[in-house]
């Protein structure tokens, strides 16, 4: 019985039935499996969409759920309470799923019917989102996969992915008035540096942790730099899931599409480009994060009008398509839209800067990245090393490969004539470029195997393409026209079928989109470059104005009338967009351009015209405005092309020798303002030292802005001239980051010309006004700038009569500024005061690590407060106190804060009044003391006993290197000490001991101590009254010395017989590279033995025998013997 009840208690017979005699299933059992189940599946369910639960959530939504969960009974009035007591929004929806999931599936099933039965964009969005971004994702990648062999060709240094954006305050004024090559060509593609790199994955994101993400972002660059290329590589990224995954929607728009539209609504434009997506109104709705890029504003056929467009914020209404974009970017339509534009800078520009939240420029590339690219592509038969050569010796062509497009077209050019039999030597302007790429392109295709092709027919088949192509360009340039339409084609007679041919394709590019097909040339300089062609080839015929298309216009009959129409049109255009086409206008009349002049149905040039052209070019440099514009400059981008360059290299020679003063007429200032452009050497250091006047600074003003290092010495300047110099550091274009104006004439008002423009400047790192007159009041003017200054690391106020009341405005710049590393205050009379309102400002500047006082009477007084301050400050690397009547009271001070210090490098103390005492006190420092590596204790009175107790601590000590000891009295009793100290010391590298009487006796010393030391680099012992006897004993050491590098014997008696040992020596040894014999008495047997020995000895590289009594003669003798032997071997004889 109880065998029964327990088995009646497994299973319950009315919970059975019998299925078959042996065979029964348990009801209970599979109830309990399907109930399972179920949760599960709700419970999966709510699980899949908690995250667009909480993403897309509305206050409104959540209680219209509540309300109706409460309704149906799934959630009681306490649960209600407990979910809106929940805090913030999401953990409302946190708490609503943890509750209903608890329910079994009737809270599961209410949650779920709710939302499917809702329609509402928040509900479609839950239920749909996922897969709408998946599908659109999916989308995209097939749409721009036609284009990622092209985006990816670069080598992975180069790609997009490893390189990033500048975040720019704004356009400057160069960027927003200049053709895109002028903004390369004054920039030469280097990057401010005191701009922010953002990566693209940051592009959307906040700056800082209080800032909100950019609603409108622009990002500009010039053409061929890469814009699209960007966007596609972003949009590739987002779709993989690797940046900006709170965006649900990228909406990716191009100008070109845009072109075709006339009228219509934001929801009718996203449903026209991206017909998968079935409800706009949901992908642009709120609830979502969207992404609207739009790519080429330049390119856009209409030019948006912020000021009169009619407001529109009904994304369903149709309005213009200029309208609709503007009152996107306004924000007036999908304000919660993020928007990112792209275009080249002087279109942008038209975007109010209040409207735009983040502008980022393309970088182009630098040289270094140019040679990664050419050792990347064109590897194959030194292709890279010689086209890099060539690119070096033409600045030109190098400035131009610094915008990635046109490095491609330059760099296939050259490799097609490095290819070709015909031995033509390359192209040296981009006239002549262009000219082989499109023969090149010609070309292409045709069977040539490297053998002469029938020119007359390829020509012949391409020349009416050319022309039409031409013809378009032209006229397509003097409306801002860069993309077209096949109607646009056809209305040029060129059948959009011929743009498949070779020629066709390698000079046009055609983009299909959903929207519509356009056509553009592979470079906006393709365009001007075709342009110029069929200007060149109809003013040889036409008898009306080439630039009146459809208008009738006054006769203009022969080439030269149209050629100066044309220069007329390029210097009245604000913007210089026919810059370019002028200088192809202008390199079209080389004759260097005979190879392809058939293709180009050039005709014959007898050298006449070329002569004339630049006679008229010539006349126009002259001729022009006072001041020397990019207009003016771009004169001589013509000059360059005609290859008519005597002016341009005669200006160059004489900038490269400083020989420019009194010669800078108008002309050879425009010229100069070219070179600043092309010529990296000429804008690295721009040396105008003894050149200008207040007149030649303003002609010059505008071109001065893209140095980088300007010298400005010796110019006799004053306050006028720095009014000019403060509106060019003041200007947002400025590139200038060092500037010299030493030995001018500058007083208060100009210092506070300066420091106006300081106030603004964020290039300027290094500021040079020794030997002017800006007074205390002018340092006061400079040091409220410097207060405010971010980017100042370096100044120098030498001479300049500051005085105290100077040195204490200083002092409180120290105080508040934390970018200064380098003051020089030398020679300013400062006195004790200002050395302690210094000294004072020490305590707590950790920035400064050079600090310049030479000269300012601070005598004991102040270096006591100097030192005390060095007991604390530990980040100054070097102290000069010249010259300021330091005694051993002072040097007392400084030796105990040497002890303590450790972080001085280098401490300057000669020509001061250091005794025995002092030099005792050093020694006991230097005990102490291993961060010190510079001593200089030169013009002192520390004699035998002060030199042998430093002698003592350089037994011990390992962190001095360089010790200088000229004129303190010593002789050979002090140097045998040192010399001891050189046997067992291992670090020092350099030392002194000039014009001290050691006699033979102490040089022996130190011989003898050189062929143990293996530390020491330089020895120098000029004016040692050293004789023969030394000379042999420093030869014999010199044999078994091998790191001694340089040695200084000025001003000795070795004579011919230590001229003979040191001969002897030099055969052997392996390590000197600097002799200096001069007044020597060698007479001109013993230069003979010297000049001798070089011929075994390959490491000397400077030997100076000035002075030794071998007459004009002799030294060439001497000379030439050295030259031979040694060719790398400087000699001053």
């Amino acid at each position: 019985m109880e065998r029964k009840e327990l088995y009646d208690s497994i299973l319950d017979r009315s919970k059975r039935i019998m299925w078959q005699d042996d065979c029964y299933v348990d009801l209970q059992s599979t109830c309990s499996s399907v109930s399972s189940q179920a949760e599960t599946k709700d419970a999966d369910w709510i699980k899949k969409h908690q995250e667009q639960l909480q993403r897309f959530m509305t206050t409104s939504f959540l209680d219209g759920m509540l309300t109706h969960l409460r309704k149906v009974e799934v959630l009681s009035s306490a649960e209600e309470n407990k979910i809106k007591e929940a805090g913030k929004l999401q953990d409302q929806v946190n708490m609503l799923t943890t509750i209903t999931s608890g329910k079994d599936t009737q809270g599961s099933d209410a949650l779920q019917g709710f939302i499917e039965s809702s329609d509402s964009q928040v509900a479609s969005l839950i239920l749909n989102h996922d897969s709408m971004v998946k599908e659109h994702k999916e989308v995209l990648l097939r749409r721009y996969e036609q284009h990622r062999d092209r985006d990816l060709v670069s080598c992975p240094k180069l790609n997009i992915s490893s390189r990033t954006l500048l975040l720019v305050d704004g356009l400057s004024d160069l960027q927003q008035k200049e053709h895109d090559l002028m903004q390369v060509g004054v920039t030469r593609g280097r990057k401010r540096n005191h701009l922010r790199q953002l990566g693209l994955a940051k592009l959307l994101e906040p700056l800082t942790r209080i800032s909100l993400p950019p609603r409108v972002s622009v990002t500009v660059g010039v053409a061929g730099i890469g814009k699209t290329t960007w966007v596609r590589n972003f949009i590739r990224q987002w779709c993989q899931g690797t940046i900006c995954t709170d965006v649900s929607f990228v909406l990716p728009f191009n100008f070109c599409e845009l072109n075709s539209l006339e009228k219509l609504s934001a929801e009718r434009l996203v449903k026209m480009a991206f017909p998968h997506l079935t409800d706009p109104s949901l992908v642009l709705s709120t609830s979502c994060r969207t992404l609207l890029i739009l790519d080429g504003l330049d390119e856009f056929r209409c030019t948006l009008n912020f000021s009169d467009a009619g407001a529109c914020n009904d994304p369903k209404k149709e309005v213009s398509i200029d309208d609709l974009i503007t009152n996107i970017i306004r924000g007036n339509l999908l304000p919660d839209v993020a928007v990112w534009v792209t275009s080249r800078p002087g279109v942008a520009s038209l975007i109010p800067g209040g409207l735009v939240d983040r502008v980022t420029e393309i970088p182009g590339f630098s040289p270094k990245d140019i040679q990664l690219f050419l050792n990347h592509h064109f590897s194959e038969k030194d292709y890279a090393s010689r086209i890099w050569a060539h690119l070096e010796s033409h600045n030109i062509l190098m400035v131009m490969c610094y915008i990635p497009g046109i490095c491609w077209m330059v760099a296939d050019t050259l490799v097609y004539i490095m290819q070709s039999e015909t031995q033509e030597s390359l192209p040296r302007t981009c006239t002549e470029v262009y000219g082989h790429f499109c023969s090149m392109k010609a070309e292409v295709g045709e069977p040539r195997g490297r053998e002469p092709v029938k020119m007359e027919q390829l020509n012949g088949n391409n020349r009416k393409l050319l022309g039409n192509l031409g013809r378009l360009a032209f006229y397509g340039l003097l409306k801002h026209k860069y993309t077209f339409s096949e109607q646009d084609l056809r209305a040029y007679g060129i059948d959009p079928l011929l743009t498949q041919s070779s020629l066709g394709t390698g000079v046009l590019i055609r983009e299909e989109a959903v929207i519509n097909t356009t056509y553009r040339f592979t470079h906006l300089t393709l365009q001007e470059f075709l342009a110029a062609t069929f200007y060149h080839v109809s003013s040889k015929r036409a008898i009306f104005d080439i630039f009146s298309e459809s208008t009738m216009s006054w006769p203009k009959i022969g080439f030269q009338n149209h050629f100066k129409n044309a220069f007329q049109h390029s210097q009245q255009a604000e913007d210089g967009h026919l810059d370019v086409f002028v200088r192809f206008l202008a390199g079209l009349l080389s004759v260097a351009l005979k190879p392809f002049a058939g293709l180009l149905a050039l005709g014959k040039d007898d050298g006449n015209q070329k002569a004339w052209a630049a006679g008229f070019l010539q006349g126009l440099l002259v001729s022009g405005d006072t001041v020397v514009s990019l207009r003016a400059v771009n004169l001589a981008y013509c000059l360059q092309e005609l290859q008519h360059t005597e002016l341009l290299r005669s200006v160059e020679e004489d900038l490269q020798l400083g020989s420019l003063a009194g010669k800078l007429t108008r002309a050879h200032c425009v010229v100069l303002g070219y070179l600043l452009h092309v010529s990296q050497e000429c804008s690295e250091q721009t040396n105008l030292t003894g050149s200008l006047t207040y007149k030649t600074v303003k002609c010059l003003l505008p071109q001065l802005l893209y140095c980088s290092h300007l010298r400005l010495e010796n110019n006799h300047f004053k306050d006028d001239v720095m009014e000019l110099l403060g509106s060019l550091l003041s200007a947002k274009d400025c590139h200038i980051q060092k500037i010299s104006l030493a030995e001018n004439a500058i007083s208060t008002k100009g210092a506070k010309a300066l420091s106006r423009a300081l106030l603004v400047n964020r290039t300027l790192t290094s500021l040079n006004l020794r030997n002017n007159n800006i007074g205390s009041k002018g340092a006061k003017f400079l040091a409220e700038a410097l207060k405010m200054n971010p980017v100042l690391v370096s100044v120098n106020f030498q001479n300049n009569g500051i005085e105290e009341e100077g040195a204490q405005a200083l002092a409180e710049v120290l105080q508040c500024n934390r970018k200064l590393v380098s003051l020089n205050l030398q020679k300013n009379r400062i006195g004790v005061g200002g050395a302690k309102r210094i000294a004072d400002a020490l305590k707590t500047n950790m920035t400064l690590t050079k600090l310049i006082l030479c000269s300012n009477q601070l005598g004991d007084k102040g270096t006591v407060a100097l030192a005390e301050a060095l007991t604390v400050n530990h980040t100054l690397l070097l102290l000069q106190l010249q010259s300021n009547s330091i005694s051993n009271k002072g040097m007392t001070a400084l030796t105990k804060a040497l002890r303590s210090n450790r972080g001085l490098l280098s401490l300057n103390l000669r020509e001061n009044s250091i005794g025995v005492e002092g030099a005792k006190n050093m020694a006991h420092a230097l005990r102490e003391n291993n961060s010190l590596q510079d001593l200089d204790l030169t013009a002192n009175l520390l004699h035998d006993d002060g030199v042998q107790a430093i002698a003592g601590a350089i037994k011990f000590n390992r962190g001095l290197t360089s010790l200088h000891l000229q004129w303190n009295f010593i002789k050979s009793s002090a140097t045998k000490a040192l010399a001891n100290a050189l046997l067992s010391n291992g670090v020092m590298q350099l030392l002194d001991l000039q014009e001290n009487a050691i006699g033979n006796e102490g040089v022996i010393f130190l011989a003898e101590a050189l062929k143990t030391n293996a530390s020491l680099r330089t020895l120098c012992l000029q004016g040692v009254s050293a004789g023969t006897s030394g000379a042999i004993a420093m030869a014999d050491a010199l044999t078994m010395n091998q790191t001694l590098q340089t040695l200084d014997l000025r001003g000795n008696t070795v004579g011919m017989e230590g001229a003979k040992a040191l001969a002897n020596a030099l055969k052997n040894n392996r390590s000197l590279k600097s002799l200096n014999l001069q007044e020597n008495s060698l007479g001109m047997d013993g230069a003979i033995f010297i000049a001798t020995a070089l011929k075994g000895n390959h490491q000397l590289t400077y030997i100076n025998l000035q002075g030794n009594g071998v007459g004009q003669s002799g030294a060439k003798v001497i000379s030439d013997a050295i030259r031979a032997n040694a060719p790398g071997c400087v000699v001053d004889i």
